[in-house]
């Protein structure tokens, strides 16, 4: 989604072209109406030997290939396919700027298969012209972890969008994570689909004020002025909390308890497996991912908060030509079990905006003009307190050939960059 999709300051016109409901229609998804009781898989896994081999027929001119992110060149050639032809808003005003480094981080995680970065190419010159992309991931389904694909970067380029390139890049990711013996995947979308397993709402929390009305990112309330707009978004100069420092290689194995255990208080969220997991999404890195954690007098781990980074670009304005937007992405802290459901309620939300204050403090130091978040997990007990404001936009979650019952927002555990 695009940053102010995310942000929930512009609606976009769907320009993530995730196929037609004609096509969702011949998939292993619910429908719309169906009421459904019990999990389970749409359809049975395919046995091997029933699994196509050969790639699904792409149309004349075109070919596929598979991108890889440890060549820069390549990698390259991903960034300008995706800044130039991902979701940008209606007005055009604002497009995503993924860097290199982030494209690294998302798509190189531990026991990637390299079959799964798809792109097609122009027979003719080898010009890339689309992409999509799966990790894999250990997901838990209200009680059932299994392994899923996780579906992310569908673009194909501007000038192409009649050649019907999605459903057919949809198709071969999933004949490829088949051949793998994966049978379900996860994805989000801006648009609805035949049929989200939840829907969150996008807010956003102003970090510079000036500038965001600058941008045409926001605009002065009706009664106010600009000058209260920015004593209202102040935050303070330094973090508040005993303990807090930035995360480390070796904090990995203690953090991954923690953060697991955190995650189990909701329905639909991923499993970090290994410490290596841990370590890859989760360890500061320059300019793409930042990570703190809280530790007491005895060297434990107590709470752990992180954000990344998605710049967009600024297009055709005379002050500004990039806006730097953090998402927030997982946090987690213990409690107490002994707790009273009430008192575990009043305690992470107190203890969540402590938290989040002071990660709205090493963000702004960090120079972002904005946090994006949306009202997942337990983001409700903060969003207004922390001064984040709910925007238009909606992100839809969804299964591919799982069917479960809804998840309400708040039991959503998974974080989608």
């Amino acid at each position: 989604m695009a940053l102010l999709e995310r942000a929930g300051k512009i609606k976009t016109s769907g320009k993530k072209d995730m196929g037609d409901h004609q096509f969702w229609k011949t998939q292993p998804v619910p429908r719309y109406d169906e009421n459904i009781a019990e999990s389970g898989p749409v359809e049975p896994d395919t046995p091997y030997d029933q699994i196509r081999k050969e790639p699904i027929p792409l149309p004349k001119d075109f070919e596929f290939c598979e991108i890889d992110m440890e060549d820069d060149k390549q990698v390259k050639e991903l960034y300008e396919l995706l800044t130039m032809n991902y979701v940008e808003d209606d007005d055009a005003q604002f497009r995503f700027d993924y860097s290199a480094e982030f494209l690294k981080w998302a798509l190189l995680p531990p026991n990637q298969k390299k079959s799964w970065l798809v792109g097609v190419r122009v027979a003719s010159n080898k010009k890339l012209v689309a992409f999509i992309s799966g990790v894999p991931v250990a997901m838990r389904t209200y009680d059932v972890v299994h392994k899923l694909t996780e579906i992310n970067f569908l673009c194909v380029h501007k000038k192409l969008r009649s050649k019907r390139l999605a459903p057919v890049l949809i198709k071969e990711i999933t004949r490829r994570s088949h051949l793998e013996g994966v049978f379900q995947a996860t994805y989000t979308a801006g648009a609805v689909l035949p049929k989200p397993v939840s829907t969150c709402r996008y807010y956003h929390r102003s970090l510079n004020p000036k500038k965001l009305v600058e941008c045409n990112f926001s605009r002065i309330p009706p009664k106010s002025t600009l000058s209260r707009m920015i004593k209202n978004y102040k935050v303070p100069e330094k973090t508040s909390t005993v303990g807090l420092r930035q995360m480390r290689p070796e904090d990995a194995p203690q953090v991954r308890v923690l953060l697991n255990k955190y995650l189990q208080r909701f329905d639909f969220a991923p499993v970090f497996e290994t410490d290596e997991d841990v370590k890859h999404w989760l360890l500061p890195h320059d300019k793409v991912v930042w990570s703190y954690v809280v530790e007491d007098a005895e060297k434990k781990i107590t709470d752990f908060f992180s954000f990344y980074s998605l710049p967009s670009s600024v297009i055709g304005n005379p002050k500004h030509s990039t806006l730097n937007a953090a998402y927030m992405f997982y946090y987690a802290l213990q409690v107490d079990e002994e707790l009273s459901d009430v008192q575990k309620d009043k305690f992470i939300t107190k203890r969540l905006n402590e938290l989040v204050s002071d990660a709205l403090v090493l963000a702004k130091k960090a120079d972002f003009d904005v946090v994006n978040t949306l009202d997942l997990m337990d983001n409700a007990k903060f969003v207004q307190e922390q001064k984040f404001g709910n925007g238009d936009g909606y992100l839809n979650y969804y299964l591919y050939n799982w069917k479960c019952p809804d998840v309400a927002r708040h039991k959503v555990g998974l974080v989608m960059l």
